[in-house]
């Protein structure tokens, strides 16, 4: 393949007018000649540019409401012909055609149009043809055509040709092919995956995800492991769409941890008052409400001191200067949160390795979506976990009903456990969770774990019993025998909420009446694994 590539003849297309007049300049102060099509000829002219029409090369007029201008074998003859091939040559010089060294297009802005919520016809009209088709040619051709789909490219451009006084060397033009491939790529995953959502497809034939780096990571879960982070484009606050006003670089566990803190404290809404959620490892080690930011983080931190050292701190209002203070005790990862005062980050800038992340929101539970995991061989997809309970859902099927106490507690629990790792079992008292039991093979072995924790603090705390006692207790799945119930039992709770569901609910039911617990069925599971 040939190295050095002299620019003489370039195509400019493009949606994104950001820096295009700047690079038509640079270009047109090297002597190239620019060819380009409608909005973009008008501003390059604008800015006193000579640009040639591709009308005025094809032939033909833009048509079609500009849908035929560029799908010509005048525009693609120039991108795809092999410089060195004979034949390639003489079919250029017989028909006309002139090479072209250079394709900058970016594409119709379909992914903005969905975002904003339009109309199917509307939708369909942003689907770019003649830009996929040009970049392709020209990636395809990257052994003698540049090919540029991102502005943030334009710069890199202008070093190579000042570099090579005006030509684009191999290496640089295989780098802007591959980067090339993946937006034509990225742009046809969401064209179909849209698609498929306005036709009602839940199982497409073929299914395709796409990303834009965001940042590489140093490494992965370990230190062994390479990573990126990758964005899909979405609005979604959270970790993704957040400002960093302080702290180191995120890691990937760092990412992992932020994302299911954020997810779960946007489960409680500002106007049931201030939430702090505390996760370790994706896991809750703390969940709480409470009348002000830095009470709910207490009273979150007082459930399991010892995990959330070096933890994720996520809260569902603006934090203040006290709520900061208070985080600042102990050594705290990341706080992420829809906003922070002024006072709270001076607060943090005295801890310069804390990260501090802003996301002007909370993630809608309720927004349906996707999650996908990698197996060997496949990826398994499903609707995100949007399921949501209410007061009149319970159904009470012990002899004692819960109190109204139970009830907001057996909920609170409920919201937790849903984002607590199976088998989960969650012990809430007051508004607070007291004791979390996650990722166990059994979960008469959650109930006792998160049982144990309660123990423990209650020594840290100085109280005369656990804080278990008198809890509501929620379990994400059935429990399949009473030991699980009794379990808790023993441990103090007096209220349960649990899917039901076993094929032992009897045997279950019958146990919590000896107890003299108060029970309620959700008809609804929320397995996390």
């Amino acid at each position: 393949m040939t190295d050095l590539v002299p620019v003489r003849r370039a195509l400019l297309s493009v949606s994104d007018k950001e820096g295009l007049v700047e690079l038509g300049r640079a270009l047109a102060a090297r002597g190239v000649e620019l060819l380009s099509t409608g909005g973009t000829a008008r501003s390059l002219r604008e800015a006193g540019l000579g640009v040639i029409d591709v009308a005025d090369v094809t032939g033909f007029p833009e048509m079609m409401d500009g849908r035929v201008k560029t799908l010509h074998p005048m525009v693609h003859g120039g991108l795809l012909a092999l410089r060195d091939n004979p034949d390639h040559a003489a079919a250029m010089e017989k028909h006309g055609i002139g090479a072209i060294d250079l394709l900058v297009v970016n594409l119709y802005p379909f992914e903005e149009t969905v975002a904003a919520g339009a109309n199917y016809a509307e939708c369909i009209e942003n689907i770019d043809i003649g830009g996929p088709a040009m970049i392709r040619a020209a990636a395809k051709n990257h052994a003698f055509v540049g090919v540029v789909i991102d502005t943030e490219d334009y710069a890199g451009l202008l070093v190579e040709l000042e570099k090579n006084d005006g030509a684009t060397s191999l290496a640089f033009r295989q780098g802007l092919a591959q980067r090339a491939y993946a937006r034509t790529a990225a742009y046809d995953a969401a064209v179909s995956t849209w698609m498929a959502g306005a036709l009602g497809e839940t199982s497409p034939r073929r299914r395709a995800f796409a990303g834009a780096l965001a940042q590489t990571l140093r490494y992965g879960e370990n230190p062994h492991q390479r990573a990126a982070f990758y964005v899909d484009g979405s609005d979604r606050p959270g970790v993704a769409t957040a400002t960093q006003w302080q702290g180191k670089e995120l890691s990937y566990n760092n990412i992992n941890d932020t994302d299911a803190a954020f997810e779960l404290v946007s489960e409680f809404l500002p106007a049931d008052g201030p939430a702090c959620a505390i996760i370790k490892h994706a896991n809750p080690c703390g969940v709480a409400r409470a009348a002000t930011l830095q009470e709910a983080y207490r009273r979150a931190f007082d459930c399991d001191r010892t995990s959330a050292f070096g933890g994720i701190v996520a809260l569902n209002m603006k934090l203040d200067e006290a709520t900061a203070r208070a985080i600042c005790e102990i050594f705290t990862e990341v706080v992420i949160a829809p906003a922070a005062d002024d006072a709270a980050k001076d607060v943090f800038a005295a801890k310069k390795n804390l990260r501090l992340l802003t996301t002007g929101g909370l993630a809608n539970p309720a927004e349906p979506g996707l999650a996908f995991r990698q197996v060997s061989g496949g990826f398994l997809v499903q609707d995100r976990d949007t399921g949501r309970l209410r007061r009149e859902d319970l159904k009470v099927v012990t002899k004692r009903a819960p109190s109204e106490a139970e009830i907001a507690d057996m909920l609170f629990a409920w919201t937790v456990a849903k984002h607590v790792k199976s088998n989960a079992i969650v012990y809430v008292k007051d508004g607070a969770t007291v004791g979390v039991g996650a990722g166990q093979m059994s979960r008469v072995d959650s109930t006792r774990i998160a049982a144990r924790k309660s123990m423990d603090m209650a020594e840290v705390l100085g109280l005369s019993a656990p804080l278990t006692k008198g809890a509501a207790v929620a379990s994400d799945a059935f429990f399949p025998f009473p030991d699980g119930l009794l379990a808790a039992a023993d441990a103090g709770a007096t209220a349960v909420i649990q899917p039901g569901g076993s094929m032992r609910d009897d045997e279950v039911i019958a146990a919590a009446d000896e107890a003299g617990l108060a029970m309620v069925f959700t008809g609804m599971r929320h397995f996390l694994h």
